[in-house]
């Protein structure tokens, strides 16, 4: 074994055993962190020592000062936020993409994770039903993967009027009407900002927090000028209800009047995978471009947004940089690089790639069935609990649930996160305080399931 190895043996070997220790424990262990920040504070921040420490000391260390602050969220309790657990083959090729430590930038001097990346977008495309041709960039998350549609987007409507971005930047270029729902994921806003496109116009949604097409419509005609520029965001997955835009609809009203029509389905847009849900987003493969998170639905390590674009340009002229040091693919298939905000980035399709592979077509079906089908459980046990009350039509992952007064509502929320046993989070939805669940870790059973409905139920009688 050379040196080099060696070097890496022991400690590696120790981030095993506790990876292994953390993984065994996750599911019965207390969902919640035992201490917060500041309480850990003291013990991360000591001195920093003059001499080195031996790399295996510093690995046991960091997995005792870490454990009592770590949150369960591979448990299948945790229904906090929109957050997944991690596939097996998922956090193995993780691993793997650590250990080869790959600049996955360039085809011509990483070809094997290029190809891996280039084979799960091809996979994503067809599974989701969008169009083949489209390109598949991977980003750091769900809020760079609408930045990255959003920009190709930008780029795309000035170059119709006749704007040179490149050059020119945003002087004097005419302003682009931004139309959203009123119930999107601040998200939007927050790419918006970071594009420089300011504050959106804000459409009326219906009971459930779906964009009316006829509102799009009726906004989209009484600001600005016929054909120009606008970009219309939709919503595949409200973050409460779970509910779906009309695509259909909406994206013609859309692309009747020039604009083009993004869609932000960090959890949602997997619903397309499935024969069972995909007629919720009907149309959706008409869209410009498509953001989503791996990490939510699929189940993969962090820091794996997809950003989908129907038509390569916008994208690649918006991200590419062409200069002699960076060799180019001679096949004109293009460069990772080109497709996401970052010209040095770990290779963080790989996972996808692993995931899909493991899972197949009908596994990747039965993970969001899964899903879907736990969400309702929980709907209907709850609706059992007295003075509860559902308030979501659950059409796909989310739950939203009062139990009375908004004073009420609280007080349920703070018992359950303090007993332990689950996670789910508070939340305010049209007016009301609420608890809200997101189911979307794969391990989550029927057992999970009934765990936490008894948790509930304690919570609501203590209240």
């Amino acid at each position: 074994m050379s040196t080099q190895a060696q070097d890496y043996t022991d400690v590696l070997t120790r981030a095993r055993a506790h990876a292994l220790s953390w993984l065994e424990t996750v599911g019965s262990r207390p969902v919640g962190p035992r201490l917060r920040a500041d309480e850990l504070q003291g013990g991360f921040a000591a001195p920093l020592s003059d001499a080195p420490t031996d790399p295996v000391l510093v690995i046991d260390e960091l997995a005792r000062l870490a454990e009592p602050g770590l949150m369960a969220m591979q448990s299948g309790r945790f229904f906090g936020w929109v957050i997944g657990g991690t596939l097996p083959a998922a956090l193995a090729a993780d691993w793997l993409v650590s250990a080869w430590d790959q600049n996955a930038a360039l085809r011509f001097a990483t070809p094997a994770t290029a190809a891996a990346e280039e084979a799960a977008g091809g996979w994503l495309l067809d599974l989701l039903g969008l169009p083949a041709e489209s390109d598949v960039g991977f980003t750091t998350g769900a809020t760079m993967a609408n930045f990255v549609g959003l920009a190709a987007a930008r780029y795309e409507v000035l170059a119709r009027a006749g704007c040179d971005l490149a050059v020119n930047g945003l002087f004097g270029a005419p302003r682009i009407r931004v139309f959203v729902g009123a119930e999107r994921h601040d998200v939007i806003d927050l790419t918006l900002r970071y594009l420089g496109l300011g504050a959106p116009t804000v459409v009326e949604v219906d009971e459930q927090g779906r964009l009316r097409a006829d509102a799009l419509a009726a906004a989209m005609d009484a600001t600005g000028e016929p054909g120009s520029p606008a970009i219309v965001c939709l919503q595949a997955g409200n973050l409460h209800s779970g509910a779906f835009d009309p695509m259909r609809e909406a994206i013609a009203v859309a692309h009747d009047r020039g604009a083009w029509a993004h869609v932000d389905g960090a959890f949602g847009l997997w619903a397309a995978v499935s024969p069972r849900y995909r007629e919720l987003l009907d149309g959706v493969d008409l869209a410009d471009s498509w953001a989503t998170d791996a990490h939510k639905t699929l189940n993969v390590p962090y820091d794996c947004g997809v950003a989908i674009v129907a038509r390569s340009e916008p994208m690649r002229t918006t991200f590419g940089v062409h200069t002699h040091y960076l060799i180019a693919d001679h096949l004109g298939v293009g460069d990772p690089f080109e497709k996401t905000p970052e010209l040095s980035r770990r290779a963080r399709g790989v996972p996808v790639w692993a995931a899909l592979r493991s899972l197949g077509r009908s596994g990747t079906i039965d993970l969001v069935d899964g899903l879907a089908v736990h969400a309702r459980a929980l709907a209907d046990g709850l609706a059992r609990i007295p003075g509860a009350e559902v308030l979501n039509d659950v059409v796909f992952t989310q739950v939203s649930v009062s139990f009375g007064s908004d004073e009420r509502t609280r007080r349920v929320t703070e018992l359950l996160l303090a007993d332990g046993t689950t996670w789910m989070s508070g939340s305010r939805w049209r007016g009301r305080d609420v608890l809200r669940i997101s189911v979307s870790n794969w391990s989550t059973d029927a057992a999970d399931v009934e765990q936490s409905l008894a948790a509930v139920e304690r919570a609501v009688a203590a209240a």
